[in-house]
């Protein structure tokens, strides 16, 4: 059995989870993820110790907690586990305390009371725009996009739009480059008055075509020798066209777009 991590906090656990992913991938070990947010009670707090515990039993050692809970009471119960705690509050909070010289609101789920912000207003309306502006929907306010990527079908567009939306508040379309294109020998005709905005994203050959043969096994738009037509006249059409592009095969959304975010000079604050 895997080692068991608890992820408990009183609001999503998203915050604490992003953390624990960053911590645990630097071992080189399978861990079995348990979350369990909302616990914003003392009465909460037992319920998530006694499974903490349960865990000791089933798997025959202590599991592991990340915590991000700020009520004291309900940090002191689920400190009294059974198992190796780490409380990701109290070990930078209390620094800073001392380094500010305040003391911390210690309210629960700040980090998320943010839905009546301008920033989160913003987040909201991003997301609504790259969702109609997916694989080549709309042409309709491209002038209003912060950046239009483009590349063959299944490269990892649609993905990375909605993480750049959703955590940076970035207006995402997308649009697919697709054989007639390559046969005209340009760009998509909507799009040729926004080059400055474009990022291209490319893949290899053989990772492209089983990624399409799950979506449709055994087709033409599956096949090896299509998926390295299409990337070798995408690429080359991205050349020509001095669109800057990145290769997807290797890399995660967050890396693609933390160099998007680079490529097209646009600053946003994260959201957890």
């Amino acid at each position: 059995m895997p080692p068991t991590v608890f992820i408990v906090s009183d609001g999503t656990g998203i915050t604490a989870e992003t953390f624990a992913h960053s911590i645990l991938s630097q071992f080189d070990q399978k861990f079995r993820l348990v979350r369990v947010p909302f616990v914003d009670c003392t009465e909460k707090a037992h319920a998530t110790t006694q499974k903490i515990n349960e865990a000791v039993s089933l798997d025959g050692r202590r599991p592991i907690v990340f915590t991000t809970l700020v009520d004291s009471a309900s940090n002191e119960i689920v400190r009294r586990s059974n198992a190796l705690v780490l409380n990701m509050f109290q070990t930078f909070i209390e620094p800073l305390e001392l380094e500010l010289d305040i003391k911390s609101t210690h309210a629960m789920g700040r980090v998320h009371q943010n839905a009546d912000t301008e920033e989160y207003k913003n987040r909201i309306e991003a997301i609504n725009f790259s969702l109609a502006h997916d694989d080549g929907q709309s042409n309709r306010n491209l002038i209003d996009a912060d950046v239009i990527m483009v590349g063959v079908s299944r490269s990892g567009k649609t993905p990375t739009s909605l993480y750049l939306a959703m955590q940076y508040g970035v207006k995402a379309a997308n649009y697919p480059l697709i054989p007639e294109d390559f046969e005209r020998g340009r760009l998509p005709t909507p799009l040729l008055e926004y080059k400055d905005k474009m990022f291209g994203l490319s893949i290899d050959p053989q990772r492209l075509s089983e990624i399409r043969n799950e979506r449709r096994p055994g087709s033409k738009y599956a096949a090896l020798a299509n998926c390295r037509y299409e990337v070798n006249e995408a690429e080359a059409m991205m050349k020509r066209e001095g669109v800057k592009w990145l290769s997807s095969t290797h890399k995660s959304i967050e890396e693609i777009a933390t160099t998007i975010l680079q490529e097209i000079r646009l600053e946003r604050p994260s959201y957890y």
